[in-house]
């Protein structure tokens, strides 16, 4: 049975009498708080080159970035080394302590994905130190040195690498700080993480922790994010909401971020103990680990707000008491223009319980007053579920429709020019609120309905409390405004002002809780998950529907010609949202389109085994590009290749090079107790950015392993059946071999009269091997670890 048309009773929560000014008036205010916070979001003007000596100038960084990102440097490349030297030379010239921690070591968490075995890099981190006054502990700022092998890294981590250079310089202009101050420029990050786990695991500066500045980029361009912390970061908070000048972190992000299989530096400093935080900017993805991560693509507003903030924080901590930094919980966060609202986690329950009990509180009151009954507060509540469910379904179908109109975005973390595409999203959310609410306002009432919002979004709180305690904020504030501002219309006069007051106040709340979610999870999470951000557009607006209801004609029981023009009116809003939305979609399809400045993605690499003198062109991509496709013809065996580390490949025929697969050389052979001892050295055959050796599980278990004098977990191994469906067992990846090979001894229990193992070397770049054709213009590298691979393996039995 539906549920009858309203009545006149069934009132919104305002009624002013001169309705066209009070919604001109309340959407004026929500649209100046909206700019206002787009406005704390933006990055600061860049600093010239002669700017005082005290301060952060991304004039003077970005000389570095030019001098970093000349050309791709991953570890163990002559151009790293290159970049090396002048990191150095630069510190010392500034009159600091400076060393280079040349050293092999694991990746951070020890174990891999390479099948089941460990990787390990040889490792050179460049580290400087200013002294302190009188030092109660150490801040450390890192940024690792180091590019992929498919771009020079301009902002990846030129960025950062350019801003600890920079702080360096400024501090030493000035007075020294009160606590020691070291410069960690990180190697094999893009690799493994290995050099800032070497530096945290045995570097003397690090034995007794300190607090880490982590600087990261993954784009080119937007506001410095702090998106992660170390656990019980109240007191960090703190200290970032002083020092920072930007301070735009939310607890929201580090919820995410922890709940996310990501890392970055930050992660090898954490599994030891240190805290501290970690920043980055995050747009303009679709450049991240190309070709295209230039100096030229890079934005020198974020690069300014990196280095304000990491000046201010590293002036900040260098003050600081460091011994009392680790509060017994973690603070909720997030910005506000001028700021950064804090408060103790420990608060988060007892809001989230106070949002429901006002939620209930206030429908009872508005069913006290005859604004709603009973049977329309229960319709409400569960009418807005349906804009909740239905507008991430439409983003996510909306970018389904558009990837297959352009295939090429599948490889790419966001478009190049993102932005009519968000719109777009954020518009197909309104459309969806808009004509749900146009929809259902007659029916249910507009007090009904903004009762049901806000117990979706109390009962959100309630959810993210239990699940990720720092985003509850999100749903939980915004219910306690719509709360409070509900309990002012009811207490004051309907056709007042006071009541247009206060629900504007709490949709302005609403804007800056809200806003700045939808604006970063764009870049954050990419378009593949342009949902997510459209559900919090639509949280936005069901906390603000008392003033889109100001946008209608007065509720009430109309009949013949005046609810029919009321219902053309009330579709109005939606239909320019649905025109919006359409006309950005086709916008962005008109002027993101690729070209030789944009190229589309494509992935290959080139695989020869040396055993059969067979080779084999690969790629990840499912559906491949037009380019990739005149390489490939269907799923690959790739068997014999367990360093590649991915099955699911693509593959066709290729015409074998001349090309010298890693030798494995026997130092000692000994056997006791049924078990067998082989000390070998893998040596690379030409130069190469990694090599592996993987031991075939039909002929021994592995029982202990050591890499360059240095023990590495062997895992489980697996048995003899399942050897026979994954012949690979235990491997070994190492990443910047050096010349001279890598010592690898392996304790085994041999399963066959031979022990069988699988070296693999992998060099970068296809150019010059037969059967290859350049890319044309438009045609472009994706942003991959193993793009552009050239891979060599020989079979050895012992």
């Amino acid at each position: 049975m539906g549920v009858p048309p309203a009545s006149a009773a069934d009132r919104a929560l305002t009624r002013p009498r001169r309705r066209p000014l009070a919604a001109l008036a309340a959407v004026s205010a929500l649209v100046a708080v909206g700019a206002a916070m787009l406005v704390t979001l933006a990055t600061p003007t860049p600093r010239p080159a002669d700017a005082p000596a005290d301060e952060f100038s991304a004039g003077r960084a970005y000389r570095t970035v030019q001098t970093v990102a000349t050309r791709p440097h991953p570890a163990g490349s002559a151009a790293n080394d290159q970049v090396r030297e002048h990191l150095v030379g630069a510190l010392r010239g500034l009159g600091l302590e400076t060393e280079v921690q040349d050293t092999v070591a694991p990746e951070a968490g020890q174990l891999s994905g390479a099948a089941g075995g460990a990787t390990v890099a040889r490792v050179r981190n460049v580290v400087a130190r200013l002294p302190g006054t009188a030092s109660t502990g150490r801040v450390f700022l890192v940024a690792h040195y180091d590019s992929v092998q498919t771009g020079p890294g301009g902002n990846d981590d030129a960025a950062g690498t350019s801003t600890v250079l920079e702080v360096a310089r400024a501090l030493t202009a000035g007075p020294r700080p009160r606590n020691d101050v070291v410069f960690v420029l990180t190697d094999a990050e893009e690799a493994c993480l290995c050099g800032a786990a070497a530096f945290a695991a045995s570097h003397p500066l690090a034995a007794d922790g300190g607090v880490v500045l982590n600087l990261e980029a993954r784009g080119s361009t937007g506001p410095v994010i702090m998106f992660e912390t170390s656990r019980n970061n109240a007191e960090l908070v703190a200290a970032f909401g002083r020092g920072a000048p930007h301070p735009v972190g939310t607890s929201f992000a580090v919820e995410i971020y922890r709940a996310l299989p990501n890392d970055t530096d930050f992660t090898a400093f954490l599994d030891h103990d240190f805290v501290g935080l970690n920043s980055a900017y995050i747009d303009g993805g679709a450049i991240y680990h190309t070709p295209l991560d230039t100096p030229a693509a890079m934005d020198r507003g974020s690069l300014q707000m990196h280095g304000d903030n990491a000046l201010g924080l590293a002036r900040e901590f260098g003050r600081a008491d460091l011994t009392a930094l680790r509060a017994g919980h973690d603070a909720t966060y997030f910005p506000v223009p001028g700021g950064l609202v804090r408060y103790p986690g420990w608060l988060t329950w007892p809001l989230a319980a106070l949002a429901v009990l006002g939620v209930l509180t206030l429908g009872w009151l508005v069913r006290r007053t005859g604004r709603a009954r009973t049977g329309r507060l229960f319709a409400g509540f569960g009418l807005a579920l349906v804009p909740i469910v239905a507008a991430p379904v439409a983003a996510q179908l909306l970018w389904a429709g558009i990837t297959a109109l352009r295939p090429g975005y599948a490889e790419l973390l966001d478009p190049y020019r993102p932005v009519w595409y968000r719109l777009a999203v954020v518009a197909l959310a309104a459309t969806i609120l808009l004509a749900w609410y146009a929809l259902a306002r007659r029916r249910v009432g507009p007090a009904a309905l903004a009762v049901g919002g806000l117990g979706w979004l109390a009962l959100l709180g309630v959810v993210l409390a239990a699940l990720v305690p720092g985003g509850a904020y999100l749903a939980t504030l915004p219910a306690l405004a719509g709360v409070l501002a509900g309990l002012v219309a009811l207490r004051t006069r309907i056709d007042g002002p006071w009541p247009v007051v206060a629900v504007t106040l709490a949709g302005a709340v609403a804007v800056v809780i809200l806003l700045p979610t939808v604006v970063l999870l764009f870049p954050a999470l990419g378009m593949a998950m342009g949902g997510v951000a459209a559900l919090f557009a639509v949280l936005l607006g069901l906390a603000a529907l008392p003033v889109l209801d100001l946008l209608h004609p007065a509720a009430g029981g109309q009949r013949g010609p005046v609810a029919a023009r009321a219902r053309r009116l009330g579709a109005l809003p939606a239909v320019a949202a649905a025109l919006a939305a359409t006309v950005f979609a086709g916008v962005g399809l008109a002027v993101d389109r690729f070209d030789a400045d944009h190229p589309v993605p494509t992935h290959l690499m080139y695989a020869l085994d040396a055993d059969t003198n067979e080779a084999q062109w690969l790629t990840r991509e499912s559906d491949p590009q037009p380019w990739t496709d005149g390489y490939v013809d269907g799923p690959a065996k790739v068997d014999g290749f367990p360093g590649l580390g991915d099955p699911d490949l693509r593959g066709g025929p290729a015409p074998a090079a001349t090309l010298p697969a890693p030798t494995v050389q026997v130092l000692a052979d000994t056997s006791a107790g049924g078990l067998r001892t082989l000390r070998l050295r893998l040596l690379p055959q030409r130069t190469v950015r990694l090599a592996t050796l993987h031991v075939d599980a039909t002929t021994a278990e592995v029982t202990r392993a050591e890499v360059a004098g240095r023990e590495v977990p062997v895992g489980r191994q697996p048995g003899v059946e399942e050897a026979k469906a994954d012949r690979w067992g235990f491997g070994i990846v190492f990443h910047a071999p050096p010349a001279e090979g890598v010592e690898v001894t392996l304790t085994v229990r041999p399963r066959a009269g031979q022990v069988a193992l699988r070296a693999m070397d992998a060099s970068d770049g296809l150019e010059g091997l037969p059967g290859f054709r350049e890319r044309p213009a438009g045609v472009g590298v994706v942003g991959s670890h193993t793009s552009e691979m050239l891979a060599v393996a020989r079979t050895y039995p012992f």
